[in-house]
């Protein structure tokens, strides 16, 4: 085959994907401004600049096409989170790996904040994508925190404050990520250069340090609980 045979059959499927490409975008910017209900497979076709029969031939209707937008990473390539259920890796560098899955969608703005609009819709308007992100998402990230978190302590089993701290922690970066706006109106030059976004990175690694010793601290002074007891558990004993 000729290269210029090569070229010719290469050529329909980066036209293909360029399409898909449109369509994701066009379809995050529709769903994420009016809402999967208001918005028509027109419109994003339209917005796109292709057909309507483009939507049923890449992602078989607009179900489809809005389940795509809510799950695919759009303009950033998948953070690798491996090192966060890596037995044999360090606290710190789960933490990096953590905190990266946040912050480097913040280096591409615009979609960004349209990503961050479209989950607070879906969490409005639910169309069930939202239980699929916490099953298939959240909850096996937050297990895996847990995890090493007990491997810190040196418990067999997490009990709530375990659970507390790697809700909190991971709220360092969720705050940092939907707070966008607000951060912005505050202090616009703490996220201003991808430097200064890398930076938000480091400091997170370095305040979920501080939270995980200070734990560490409290548990030393704390007496000895049972490992699934609860506060309402611990106050009812207390009562007796």
């Amino acid at each position: 085959m000729s290269l210029a045979s090569a070229e010719r059959l290469r050529a329909p499927r980066s036209d293909g994907e360029q399409s898909r490409e449109r369509l994701l975008h066009a379809g995050l910017r529709l769903f994420a401004t009016q809402g999967f209900t208001k918005t028509s497979t027109r419109e994003i076709a339209e917005a796109a600049g292709t057909n309507v029969a483009a939507i049923s031939y890449y992602f078989g209707d607009k179900a489809g096409l809005y389940r795509a937008v809510f799950l695919e990473p759009l303009d950033v390539p998948p953070k690798d989170m491996s090192a966060l259920f890596d037995p044999a890796c360090t606290l710190k560098k789960a933490l990096q790996c953590l905190m990266g899955g946040f912050i480097e969608p913040l280096k591409h703005d615009e979609t960004a904040r349209l990503c961050i609009k479209l989950h607070c819709r879906e969490m409005l308007e639910p169309t069930g994508l939202w239980k699929e992100e916490v099953a298939s998402g959240i909850q096996p990230m937050h297990a895996a925190l847990v995890r090493l978190l007990c491997r810190r302590f040196g418990l067999e089993d997490a009990d709530d404050e375990v659970h507390r701290l790697a809700v909190t922690i991971s709220g360092l970066g969720v705050h940092l990520f939907v707070s966008r706006d607000a951060i912005e109106a505050i202090a616009p030059q703490l996220s201003a250069t991808p430097d200064a976004v890398d930076l938000w990175g480091e400091r997170l690694v370095m305040y979920a340090q501080a939270l995980i010793d200070a734990e560490a601290r409290r548990r030393k002074k704390a007496p000895p609980q049972h490992a699934g007891t609860t506060s309402a558990g611990r106050k009812k004993k207390e009562n007796r």
